[in-house]
């Protein structure tokens, strides 16, 4: 008789964050990404609580892509007991290695914090991993090209298809014993200002798909035109344009944005600093790999001479400290945790100020918050009241819509034996799978935390 041939699903399930799903067959395990959960506390807990699984007993982990909620629990993975290695697209490996570390630093820095304003509960508080943690776990790391196929243990192959997003964002096809499964990941959109389209998905018995925008459509705006207006309206007040981004993909998206629309003449020649190593670094990676998205090394070249970057501390603290007009991108994108939150405790009481948020906010977190007309904000231990204009630019999100996904679904060959919709808030999932249900006519169901599937 044969193995089950099976999958669990550990994240991304009525959350849009801690995506972690566990493949079982024959006597072997793999994790296809190993995401930190982010935004409401009961859900920020599981990052903490002991794992369905032995960390020692998984076989291989393979990535999707970079960003923290697929990435980010890595080091903590190790630190639990897995050595084994850790595939992922070459771009993905090039962007862990900024991220992960600084994310444990991050970690260290906001427990020190806490311990030294004794607002944490815990006593004293700790960092789940830190940046020593984070350097160790890239050791573990094997990146690929995309389409080529990797033999895992068992049998198992995987191969890795680029799907916009970010720089090396893949859906992940594996098969076994005559049998596929399709891993989705994050999927960009069919017209991104930056990234190139997701590529079309070969045939497949079973599909992972993501429902980030799964209840909603991107809203048919004129970015540039938006950002103009928020940045000449907070320049008339003598305001600062603070913008939480995303270190990876927001962040040089939106330089490239104002980069344009300075050179047009369309916003005043301010200052525009870019307040977040993680995403410097990045922006560096960016620059490197042109073939990967659509901007040109001229294009590079002109967002870097326009742009100020603060690098160290004492910089990021004297830019806190100024108060002419001037554009300041920071991480992160929620406004979850970094340097943003210094710049927020500045600026947001203001109101000739402007918070500028470019996307998905995820439930819980202080952009979500925010963008829902919360009147004040907590941030390390205190409250805040909330007195800039804040505005929440969603179509220049890089996730694709339901229409955007539904199209890229309709181009792969044949129809899957069935489709679990993750990667959402509950609305949404469940919103995506009637989509998928009604328009594809695909059998298509919505997971729970640690539901298992038999994949016959």
């Amino acid at each position: 008789m044969q193995a089950p041939f099976q999958v669990q699903f550990i994240g991304a399930t009525g959350t849009v964050t801690g995506s972690k799903y566990l493949l079982k067959y024959d006597r072997y395990k793999i994790l296809i990404d190993c995401g930190l959960f982010q935004g409401i506390k009961n859900v920020r807990r599981r990052n903490w609580s002991d794992l369905p699984f032995s960390a020692s007993d998984i076989n291989a982990v393979l990535l999707t892509h970079a960003h923290i909620d697929h990435s980010g629990y890595l080091p903590a993975l190790m630190k639990r007991g897995y050595h084994g290695p850790i595939h992922c697209s070459d771009a993905t490996k090039a962007l862990c290695k900024v991220l992960l570390p600084d994310a444990g630093f991050l970690q260290e820095e906001d427990a020190k914090y806490a311990n030294k304003k004794r607002f944490s509960k815990h006593e004293p508080a700790e960092a789940l991993y830190t940046e020593e943690d984070a350097r160790k776990v890239l050791k573990q790391f094997k990146s690929l090209p995309f389409h080529q196929k990797l033999e895992l243990p068992g049998g198992m192959t995987a191969e890795f298809f680029p799907v916009g997003h970010i720089l090396g964002a893949s859906a992940i096809r594996l098969e076994y014993r005559g049998k596929s499964i399709t891993f989705t990941g994050d999927v960009g959109r069919s017209n991104d200002v930056v990234m190139y389209p997701p590529e079309p998905l070969p045939q497949t018995d079973y599909l992972v798909v993501e429902s980030t925008y799964g209840d909603r459509l991107h809203e048919e705006t004129d970015e540039e035109a938006v950002i103009a207006d928020v940045v000449n309206r907070t320049a008339q007040r003598g305001g600062i344009v603070l913008v939480p981004a995303f270190a990876v993909g927001r962040a040089q998206m939106v330089l490239h944005v104002l980069q344009k629309l300075r050179a047009q003449n369309r916003i005043p020649h301010m200052p525009i600093y870019l307040n977040s190593p993680m995403a410097i670094k990045a922006t560096e990676i960016f620059y490197d790999l042109h073939d990967l998205h659509k901007l040109n090394k001229e294009d590079c070249e002109k967002i870097d001479s326009m742009t100020h970057y603060v690098k160290t501390v004492e910089e990021s603290i004297e830019l806190n400290g100024r108060k002419y007009p001037s554009v300041i991108i920071s991480a992160s994108g929620m406004a979850s945790g970094g340097r943003v939150l210094h710049h927020l405790k500045t600026l947001v009481g203001d109101p000739r100020n402007s918070i500028l948020f470019l996307g998905y906010q995820a439930a819980g977190t202080r952009g979500d918050a925010m963008t829902h007309g919360a009147e004040r904000i907590k941030i390390h231990g205190l409250y805040f009241p909330i007195k800039a204009e804040v505005h929440n630019l969603t179509a220049l999100s890089s996730h694709g819509d339901y229409r955007e996904i539904l199209d890229w679904l309709k181009d792969m060959p044949g129809k899957p034996k069935k489709v679990f919709v993750t990667h959402g808030e509950s609305s949404a999932a469940d919103c995506m799978r009637l989509h998928i249900q009604d328009e594809l006519g695909w059998h298509a169901t919505v997971p729970e935390y640690l539901d298992c599937e038999i994949l016959n």
